[in-house]
C-alpha cells in the first residue's frame, strides 16, 4: 500500500497514512519497555528513600571551600566541645526587670549548663540593655552531635518557661536556636512539596486533557522518573560525596514534575495531532516522536546544559545543585521519551475518551481560536507589537534597582518563630552592640595578642579569649554594629585587615557575619562566571537545532529579557507588597539558570515547528503563524503547568524558596503568553527567512514543496 499525500495547509504537502514499518514496536517494543522500567522502579525504589536522609543543611554545607569562615568552621570543631551551638537568652519586662527576675534568670542559667556541656565562659550575670528593660545571657554549648542540638535547644525553652514570675518573658534566640527553627522547616519540606505538587499538577492535567484517565499517564511517568532520579543521587552521594541540600532535593522534585509534564504535553499534542490522519497508534507514535522529539530533546538539553554549569561555582550548595537538578530533567527525559509513549500507544485511541481522535484527512490545525487571532494581530501591525512587548519587558526590568539588600539569617522566614523574635528584641534593646560573635583563630602563641589587636580594630565593642587546641585559640569578638548590618559586615573586613592578607593572614575570621559575606562575595564572582557559560551553552544547543545565529540570538536575548522582567518584579514587590527584607545572594543565579534554560523551551517549541513547516514548502512568515497556531494550546498549558509546579514553591515559610518560585514562576508565564507569542513572533515575521541565516533555509528563498 503507498503513501497517501494529504493537503494540509496552502503550500504544504503531508505524507500521512505510511504504511506502518515499525513491526517490533508494534509486536513486542512497549512491553518491554514498560517492564524495563518495572525493574528499574523495582531497584531505584529503596533507594529513593534514603536520599532525605542523605541531605545536609550545615553551613558548611554552603560555604565555598576556599573561604575563611569555612576554615574557622572546621579549626572549631577540633576544639573542646566541638563546634558549639550558640544561643542568647532574651529576658524582658516592661518597666524594668525586678531582682526576682534576675534570679529566676540565673537559676535557669544554672541548670541550662548543669544539663549541657557549656563550650566557653559562662556568664555569671546577664548584660543588661540601657533602659533596665531587657537582659541577655550569651551561651556557647559544646559537645552536641547530630540531633542533640535540636534536644539543647527544646530543653532550653522548655526550662526558661518554668516558674517565671508574672509579667517576665523570656525568648530564645541566637544562632542555633535560628538553625533549629530552619531545620524543623526542612524537615516536613519534602513531603508537603511532593504532595501539593503532585496535587497541582494532576488538578491542571484533569482540565487540560478533559479526560477520566489519560491525565494519570503523565504523573505516573514524572512520578518514575522522581523515583529514579532520587536513587541516582542517592547513588552519586554515596560514591562521589555530592553536596546535596534539602533545597536541591526539593526543587529537584518540582522540576521533574515541571519539566517532564511539559515533555509529556508536547508530546501527547503531537500524538493526537498524528492519530488524526494515520490508522494505527503506533505509526502516529512513530511520527510524533519524529515531530516533537528534536524539540524535547533540545529543550531539556538547554535545562541540563545550563544546569551543569553551576558545576563551576565555588558555593557548595549550588555547584551540588547543578548536577542533582541535572540528573532530574534528564530523568525526566528518559521517561518521556519512552515510558510515556510505551503506555501511550499500549493503551491506543481509547485512552483519549471522550475526545478520541479519528483519522480524517481533513482535520487539521484549526484555522479559529485565540491563538490565530493573535498570529493575526501579528500580521497586520508587527512593528507595533514588537516594540510594545520590549517596552513592556524593559519597564519591568527596571525594578531590578529596587531590589532590598542580602536576607539575614532573622529575616529568612516568611513567618516569625521564637529565634526570630528574640533577635529582633535584641536588636531593639542593644541597638549600640551585636548579639552574635566574629570569631577569630587565632594561633594559640599569639591569643594575647590577637585579643589587643582584635579590640584595637575599629567597629569592635569587645574580644575575649576562648577555647584552645591543636595550636589554635577562638577568640569572640563583639561588634558595635547590629547583626546583619553593613556596620558589622564592615567590622569583619576590617578584623581581616588588621590580621594581614586573605592570602597569608596571622589568623583567621570566621562567625556569622563572616559566612554571610563570604557568600555574598562567592555568589557575585559565580554570577560573572556562570552566566557567560549558560549563555554559551544554551545558544550553541539553539544553533544545532535551529541552525540559524540570528534565530537562535533572537531566542536567547527574549529569553533573557523575560527573566530580568521576572526579578524586576520581584524587586517592586518583595520588599514593599510582601515585606522581605533581603534577598539571598544566589537568587539571581539560581533564577538566571531557571529562566532561561526553561524559559527558552517555549520558544524551541515554536521556533522548532516554524522551521518544519519551512522545511515542508511555506515561506517563514505564514509560517510563523502556522507555528503558533499549532502549539499555541499545548505551549500555553505547558507554562501553565511549569508556573503552578514552581508556585508551590512560594507556599514554603522561607523567603528564599519563595523568592525562587515566584522569580521563575513570573518568568515562565512571561515566556510562555509575551514573549513566545507576541515578541518571538512579530521578530520572526520582521525577520523573514533573515531568521534563518545562515543556514539553507536562509539560502533557500523558495523552499521546495516535497522538501519536507
Amino acid at each position: 500500500m503507498g503513501a497517501v499525500s494529504v493537503e494540509t495547509e496552502p503550500g504544504r504537502r503531508d505524507t500521512s497514512r505510511r504504511p506502518a514499518r515499525a513491526t517490533g514496536w508494534r509486536r513486542g517494543a512497549p512491553w518491554a519497555v514498560v517492564g524495563l522500567w518495572l525493574v528499574l522502579l523495582a531497584l531505584a525504589g529503596p533507594y529513593a528513600g534514603l536520599l532525605s536522609g542523605a541531605t545536609v543543611n550545615d553551613t558548611a554545607d554552603h560555604l565555598p571551600d576556599s573561604a575563611d569562615s569555612t576554615r574557622v568552621l572546621e579549626l572549631r570543631k577540633d576544639l573542646p566541645g566541638g563546634e558549639t551551638t550558640d544561643v542568647v537568652l532574651v529576658y524582658q519586662r516592661d518597666g524594668g526587670l525586678t531582682e526576682a527576675d534576675r534570679e529566676a534568670a540565673r537559676q535557669h542559667v544554672a541548670g541550662i549548663t548543669a544539663d549541657w556541656e557549656p563550650a566557653g565562659e559562662v556568664p555569671s550575670r546577664g548584660i543588661p540593655s540601657a533602659d533596665g528593660g531587657t537582659e541577655m545571657y550569651p551561651l556557647s554549648l559544646g559537645g552536641l552531635t547530630g540531633e542533640e542540638d535540636h534536644d539543647a535547644v527544646a530543653a532550653i525553652r522548655a526550662t526558661v518557661a518554668e516558674d517565671l514570675p508574672d509579667g517576665l518573658t523570656v525568648l530564645v534566640g541566637g544562632q542555633g536556636a535560628i538553625g533549629v527553627d530552619m531545620s524543623e522547616v526542612f524537615s516536613d519540606i519534602d513531603g508537603f512539596l511532593m504532595l501539593a505538587t503532585i496535587a497541582v499538577v494532576t488538578l491542571l492535567l484533569v482540565l487540560i486533557y478533559r479526560s477520566p484517565t489519560l491525565w494519570l499517564l503523565p504523573l505516573l511517568c514524572v512520578g518514575a522518573a522522581a523515583s529514579v532520579a532520587m536513587a541516582v543521587v542517592y547513588g552519586l552521594v554515596q560514591v562521589t560525596g555530592l553536596t546535596v541540600t534539602t533545597m536541591s532535593s526539593s526543587i529537584m522534585t518540582i522540576l521533574v514534575f515541571g519539566a517532564g509534564t511539559d515533555y509529556a504535553l508536547l508530546l501527547v499534542a503531537r500524538y493526537r495531532e498524528e492519530l488524526r490522519v494515520r490508522e494505527l497508534p503506533h505509526d502516529a507514535m512513530l511520527a510524533a516522536l519524529r515531530g516533537s522529539g528534536p524539540a524535547i530533546l533540545a529543550s531539556s538539553g538547554t535545562v541540563a546544559a545550563g544546569l551543569l554549569c553551576l558545576l563551576a561555582a565555588d558555593l557548595n550548595s549550588i555547584s551540588g545543585f547543578g548536577l542533582v537538578a541535572a540528573v532530574g530533567v534528564l530523568c525526566a527525559l528518559v521517561a518521556m521519551l519512552t515510558l510515556m509513549p510505551a503506555l501511550l500507544v499500549l493503551l491506543g485511541r481509547r485512552v483519549f475518551w471522550p475526545l478520541t481522535p479519528v483519522p480524517d484527512a481533513g482535520q487539521g490545525p484549526s484555522r479559529a481560536g485565540i491563538f490565530a487571532r493573535m498570529g493575526s494581530s501579528v500580521s497586520r501591525r508587527p512593528v507595533t507589537i514588537l516594540v510594545t512587548g520590549v517596552l513592556m519587558l524593559a519597564a519591568m526590568s527596571a525594578g531590578v534597582l529596587n531590589l532590598p539588600g542580602q536576607l539575614s539569617d532573622e529575616d529568612s522566614f516568611t513567618t516569625t518563630p521564637e529565634s526570630v523574635t528574640a533577635m529582633q528584641q535584641l536588636a531593639e534593646a542593644y541597638p549600640e552592640q551585636s548579639s552574635r560573635p566574629i570569631i577569630v583563630m587565632a594561633p594559640a602563641q599569639d591569643a594575647v595578642a590577637a585579643v589587643e589587636r582584635a579590640r584595637a580594630t575599629e567597629g569592635v565593642a569587645g574580644a575575649e579569649a576562648g577555647r584552645s587546641s591543636g595550636g589554635w585559640t577562638e577568640v569572640s569578638v563583639r561588634a558595635t554594629a547590629a547583626p546583619g548590618t553593613d556596620g558589622e559586615r564592615d567590622t569583619v573586613d576590617a578584623l581581616r585587615a588588621a590580621f594581614g592578607t586573605q592570602d597569608a593572614p596571622s589568623a583567621l575570621v570566621g562567625g556569622t557575619a563572616a559566612e554571610q559575606l563570604d557568600m555574598a562575595r562567592a555568589a557575585s564572582a559565580d554570577q560573572k562566571l556562570v552566566i557567560p557559560l549558560v549563555l554559551g551553552a544554551v545558544l550553541l544547543i539553539l544553533i544545532a537545532l535551529l541552525r540559524s545565529i540570528t534565530g537562535s540570538v533572537m531566542l536567547l536575548t527574549a529569553v533573557v529579557a523575560s527573566w530580568a522582567a521576572a526579578l524586576g518584579l520581584g524587586g517592586l514587590l518583595f520588599e514593599p507588597v510582601f515585606g522581605f527584607r533581603g534577598i539571598d545572594p544566589s537568587l539571581p543565579l539560581m533564577t538566571f539558570v531557571f529562566g532561561v534554560a526553561l524559559g527558552v523551551d517555549y520558544g524551541i517549541f515554536l521556533m522548532h515547528r516554524m522551521r518544519e513547516e519551512v522545511m515542508g514548502g511555506l515561506e517563514t512568515r505564514p509560517a510563523a503563524l502556522v507555528a503558533l497556531r499549532s502549539t499555541g494550546g499545548v505551549i500555553a498549558s505547558a507554562g501553565i503547568v511549569l508556573a503552578a509546579t514552581f508556585s508551590v514553591l512560594m507556599t514554603m515559610p522561607l523567603v528564599f524558596m519563595f523568592q525562587i518560585g515566584f522569580v521563575v514562576a513570573v518568568g515562565v508565564l512571561l515566556d510562555t503568553f509575551l514573549v513566545r507569542t507576541y515578541v518571538v513572533t512579530s521578530a520572526s515575521w520582521l525577520l523573514g527567512r533573515r531568521v534563518w541565516w545562515p543556514g539553507a533555509l536562509y539560502r533557500r528563498r523558495s523552499p521546495a514543496p516535497d522538501a519536507r
